[in-house]
């Protein structure tokens, strides 16, 4: 019986491998093989001619190299045949297609081997993502690619699939564009999606027999079947998450993975454990799997080859898919030197990918938390953003209490962690940090590593949250605290990020927890769009103003400190702040905007001069809706922001 205990290795003394050439690859004279098993005694390959059922037809070993290297060439053309290996480290482990595998059959179970060339969409080397001068430029829509076009109310023929994101001119029975037409209409820059390498819960030959988020990963280099057309030819998932990034592109929208190199959904069976066993994982001091992630396992990013892994994962994302950027899973699981190396080797393809993620663990980790990438280590992650949970509890309470409230849903002595996300998470001269439940300092350098956000497809959507931690409220109080909500994200500093279908008041039917709920609680309800048209209207149009106005976009703190000040009278339940544009260009030099979380009017002295109101509780007209000056009232649960008028 194996021991899966490893508190008697000393893993630093396994020999590294610097090469670019792990894995199998195809030519048509020859494919070459090589695996990292330093650990091994015989690496066995095998190749069948069906990718989930049949018997090897051919079996070899491997040559053993330097540096734990094994490898082979097999002379011929093996495209589209499939391959497992199986290592002999003194005992026999299971067979599995390796850690490199980039094409796989059905469920993972063998790689396949192919010819990359005929996974290429037309003109694919023309294509590329959006750039911007700063990523607080961006504005990031997350959505997961069952949800986005599974109902039948989408309009889109290939529903739950990769091809879903490529359809144009798909409506929904009320007439609403859907899918890739409202991405446009809406405006966002990104869209994020929740993970597409291959993940172990959904059976891609029954795909819709059950549902995952994705947060259960097999293979990191591979595509998830499920979203295909066809699970059992690797290739098709790989042609077709192509045609997903194309379309995105050819419609001026990145693409930004959801990546999850903190767990594996097994531990001992995993591909790693099958290869190398214990090297990839954390162990506690009795030698067992620690788990920070709360999954059972974590994985040790600080090793050598672990490190290499990730980065040569990430690499192979961007050049042979041309995404265009990477949300980390549990980031705050990692070393914070593996995510510094992260940077500077995307930085060698690209400086315009973007990079970000959860600045936090699920649980304890072996690894002390000063070296690790949480939050409070922003100043050592330059060009790496985290998630602002401080201003999404803020916003609406507290993310696992279903009943607690924030500033948009009426709480007030909440305005302190307002502030703090209006000003991205930087430090600023007016922010009282010892009114901050959640935290007492800044913690980004610079407003591009602070992402705001007030829902995601964690706990509960927006409407759901504010629905229970407000029984009474009816639809029409409802939607206006989502608009309250939509205002302060999206005219904060920093970079926005939006939950799909929170812009049409999305709901779960209140399931706080949906990771494996069925796509009745999860898709989208393109009818929605519909009912809540004016919420709708009310985010693209905020949009639209962000992208017109630089100063909601300011590239660097001290810009933010200069320039952004809380220049009115404190009020319990309001914030309100003087914004300058004039050093970046803005057409608006000096503007006002108030936030109203009371269900009172509130009423505020204004600065001297006439100013006029260009977005109040339901309307958002640049050209003005009317003009005001020494005072200024703002609806109960509102935004409402003046611009300075010109003398004239």
């Amino acid at each position: 019986m194996r021991n899966w205990k490893f508190n008697h290795i000393d893993f630093s003394t396994y020999p590294g491998y610097k090469g670019k050439d792990l894995g199998v690859f195809w030519s048509p004279e020859k494919t070459t093989v090589k695996i990292w098993a330093p650990t091994a005694n015989i690496v066995e390959l095998r190749l069948y001619k069906d990718g989930v059922r049949g018997d090897a037809y051919y079996k070899t070993n491997l040559q053993k190299k330097e540096d734990g290297i094994w490898a082979t060439v097999l002379t011929g053309d093996y495209d589209g045949k499939f391959y497992t290996f199986r290592v002999n480290d003194g005992e026999w482990l299971d067979e599995v297609p390796g850690i490199y595998a980039r094409c796989v059959g059905a469920n993972g179970l063998r790689g396949m081997i192919y010819n990359p060339n005929s996974t290429n969409p037309e003109n694919w080397v023309y294509d590329n993502g959006p750039r911007f001068k700063s990523f607080t430029d961006a504005v990031i829509y997350e959505t997961h690619v069952r949800d986005f076009s599974i109902a039948e109310n989408s309009g889109i023929t290939y529903k739950g699939k990769f091809l879903g994101f490529t359809e144009e001119g798909t409506k929904s029975p009320e007439g609403l564009k859907t899918g890739l037409d409202h991405l446009k209409e809406l405006g966002i820059t990104h869209v994020h999606l929740l993970p597409v390498n291959d993940f172990v819960t959904v059976d891609e030959e029954k795909p819709l027999e059950k549902y995952n988020w994705g947060y259960d990963p097999m293979h990191y280099s591979a595509l998830e079947g499920s979203y295909a057309t066809d699970a059992y030819d690797g290739r098709k998932r790989i042609l077709e998450f192509k045609q997903l990034v194309k379309a995105l592109h050819r419609n001026g929208i990145g693409v930004i993975l959801d990546v999850v190199f903190n767990h594996t959904y097994y531990a001992k069976e995993s591909v790693f454990n099958q290869v190398v066993p214990g090297y990839f994982y954390r162990q506690k001091d009795d030698g067992s799997f620690a788990n920070a992630s709360g999954c059972g396992n974590e994985l040790a990013s600080e090793r050598e080859m672990v490190r290499k892994y990730i980065i040569d994962t990430l690499r192979y994302w961007v050049e042979e898919f041309h995404v265009d950027g990477f949300r980390f899973d549990l980031m705050g699981i990692h070393d914070i030197k593996t995510m510094q190396d992260i940077r500077v080797a995307l930085n060698e393809i690209d400086k315009g990918l973007f990079v970000y993620g959860e600045g936090w663990a699920a649980d304890q980790s072996p690894m002390p938390e000063e070296l690790r990438a949480v939050k409070r280590n922003t100043s050592e992650l330059k060009g790496i953003a985290s998630f602002n949970d401080d201003f999404r509890d803020a916003l609406k309470g507290n993310h696992g209490d279903k009943k607690s409230k924030g500033f948009v849903s009426g709480l007030g002595l909440r305005e302190e962690g307002v502030k703090f996300g209006i000003t991205a998470a930087v430090h600023h001269p007016d922010v009282n940090y010892g009114y901050i439940d959640s935290v007492h300092s800044a913690w980004a350098v610079e407003p591009d590593q602070c992402i705001n956000y007030v829902s995601c497809h964690d706990n509960y959507t927006l409407w759901d949250k504010l629905k229970q931690s407000l029984p009474k409220a009816g639809n029409e109080e409802l939607r206006k605290r989502v608009k309250l909500a939509a205002a302060l994200v999206l005219t904060s500093q920093g970079v926005p990020l939006l939950h799909a279908g929170v812009d049409f008041c999305r709901t779960k039917g209140g399931n706080g927890n949906s990771y494996k709920s069925p796509d009745s609680v999860n898709q989208i309800d393109w009818s929605r769009k519909n009912e809540f048209i004016d919420v709708f209207e009310y985010f693209q149009k905020l949009i639209q103003l962000r992208k017109n106005h630089p100063a909601f976009r300011l590239p660097q703190a001290e810009l933010i400190r200069r320039d952004l000040r809380f220049c009115a009278e404190y009020k319990i339940g309001v914030v309100s702040y003087c914004l300058d544009g004039s050093a970046v260009n803005d057409s608006w030099k000096k503007m006002f905007l108030l936030f109203n979380g009371n269900t009172e009017t509130a009423e505020l002295p204004l600065p001297e001069g006439q100013f006029k109101v260009v977005v109040n509780a339901n309307t958002i007209d640049e050209d003005g809706l009317e003009v005001v000056e020494a005072f200024v009232s703002v609806d109960p649960i509102s935004f409402k922001m003046l611009v300075q008028a010109e003398k004239g």
